[in-house]
């Protein structure tokens, strides 16, 4: 019996699937469109269901070139479905949707709702309408109508929660579309994001994630430069609030106050993403990027003197349009002075609509393959000598769910360390559950992550877990999903995927 026959059997309910693609700005907006299905009576499909459920919703990225192939090829996958299916229905969202609009339903035109970046809280309104009139509804709004902020929610984890302090971005980069997809940034009011962050610390989140575009530069739509500082200080007074990290700034922003907030506030963690994209100063004026290698290198020494076990990770383009053999070099020796931790590699993607697409000195495949083989070898090595440092020190793991795949085989569990270094361990006798926090040694390194093979030293058991373990229980004993919404605080301004809140921010 398939996902769809199940639902239908307990009270006709009809079910939905929600496929994201991109950012982290994407995953929390893909969060608040199960939470719109689920408040409108939607039930979530089984895993796995592979389009078998009522309504499928595909949220979007416009960022990379193969974007639209992707989308395109998957709601073909799903047509003849739809056809063999009365009553099913396709919907289209996100920063491709408010791209494209119109297009989409003339290539696909057995979809039934294309919706922006900007109103996703119209999406159960827009299926309806659909169905009700038999014909596509196209419905972007040009601005942001609401803070996302306000709909309803239904978070992946339990223990860890995605916090929006703004969105839209008011950088220019040459290589991409999103500000123009997202719009402007807007702001949300320090008093409403703390609000919702002790509203889920109350609901049992132990971990939250300030998400935004250009997240510190928050404060520049409410005039005041050192916002973002003054909130991570801020969430720091939060009571039961372990672990606070943010994704992604930009440097042009990432002020000495905000160094110093991390630095003294004990619960933001020892981690920065921070986007590099080239290590070439003509190349960053030709991206319009507001910062050169020097000022690179010098925010990331600043955060490793105030900051001395912090991890940094970043992004970087390779083959940006005009890019030579010494404007690459350049990137290599960032790459090698800045050790990062973890590098998000891209090989450039023209993106119709951005100056970059228009540009003299497109760098043939070939060239851009073979640079990107060296970044990566390089990175790897560097990855590897770091995740090496990390052999011997002892570490509090906040344990994950589902990011340890060979954890059934391998009888172990995973979890994260403060910096974010993803660590198996020997599952100890005592149970534990993911949110809960462990104390291990850490035995051995490999690029990408860490063991402890000896005995866990010690277990926490903590207020996360027991929320994970509600959520568990409450799974197993109603008949589909469980809405773990975020509760409405006051009524917030009008106000979910990286980076930069993008892939290439």
């Amino acid at each position: 019996m398939s996902s769809i026959d199940r639902s239908q059997s307990v009270g006709g309910t009809r079910t939905y699937e929600v496929r994201t693609y991109g950012c982290q700005m994407n995953v929390h907006d893909s969060e608040r469109l199960s939470g719109l299905l689920e408040d409108a009576g939607y039930v979530r499909a089984a895993g796995g269901s592979d389009g078998d459920a009522d309504v499928v919703v595909f949220n979007t990225c416009a960022v990379r070139e193969n974007a639209d192939n992707k989308l395109y090829g998957n709601l073909g996958h799903l047509a003849p479905k739809k056809a063999s299916r009365p009553g099913m229905q396709i919907a289209v969202g996100g920063c491709l949707a408010q791209k494209d609009r119109d297009t989409i339903v003339k290539r696909a035109p057995w979809v039934d709702v294309v919706f922006g970046t900007h109103n996703i809280g119209k999406l159960p309104v827009l299926l309806e309408r659909a169905r009700v009139q038999e014909e596509a509804q196209v419905e972007i709004a040009e601005s942001l109508e609401a803070f996302p902020s306000t709909l309803p929610t239904r978070r992946e984890s339990a223990y860890a929660a995605w916090v929006s302090i703004s969105v839209g971005c008011n950088n220019t980069c040459t290589f991409c579309i999103v500000p123009a997809l997202r719009g402007k940034e807007k702001d949300r009011r320090p008093g409403d994001i703390l609000a919702e962050i002790e509203a889920l610390v109350g609901e049992g989140v132990s971990e939250i994630t300030l998400l935004g575009q250009n997240v510190n530069a928050y404060g520049s739509d409410i005039g005041d430069r050192e916002a973002f500082g003054k909130l991570l200080r801020a969430c720091g007074k939060i009571d039961g609030l372990e672990r606070v990290r943010f994704t992604s700034p930009h440097p042009r922003d990432f002020t000495d106050d905000v160094i110093a907030a991390m630095a003294e506030t004990p619960n933001v963690m020892p981690q920065l993403h921070m986007p590099l994209q080239s290590g070439s100063d003509p190349v960053l004026k030709a991206m319009r990027r507001s910062y050169r290698q020097d000022r690179f290198l010098g925010i990331i020494d600043k955060v490793r003197a105030s900051i001395p076990h912090a991890a940094i990770s970043t992004d970087i383009i390779v083959g940006f349009p005009g890019e030579t053999e010494e404007d690459f070099q350049q990137t290599l020796h960032v790459v090698r002075e800045a050790r990062f931790a973890q590098a998000f590699t891209f090989q450039y993607s023209k993106r119709p609509g951005t100056p970059a697409a228009e540009m003299d000195g497109q760098i043939p495949k070939k060239v851009v393959q073979e640079r990107y083989e060296r970044l990566v070898a390089l990175q790897e090595q560097i990855s590897w000598e770091e995740n090496r440092k990390q052999v011997g020190r002892t570490l509090e793991l906040m344990v994950a769910e589902g990011e340890g795949r060979k954890d059934g085989a391998t009888h172990r569990l995973s979890g994260r360390a403060p910096d974010s270094r993803l660590v198996h361990f020997t599952k100890p006798e005592r149970d534990v559950r993911p949110g809960d926090v462990v104390t291990v040694e850490i035995t051995y390194a490999a690029p990408h992550h860490l063991l402890a093979e000896g005995a866990v030293l010690d277990v926490r058991r903590t207020p996360a877990g027991d929320a994970w373990e509600k959520r568990t229980t409450e799974k197993e004993t109603r008949p589909a999903g469980v809405l773990l919404g975020l509760p409405k605080v006051g009524v917030p301004e009008p106000l979910p995927a990286v980076t930069g809140g993008c892939a290439v921010g």
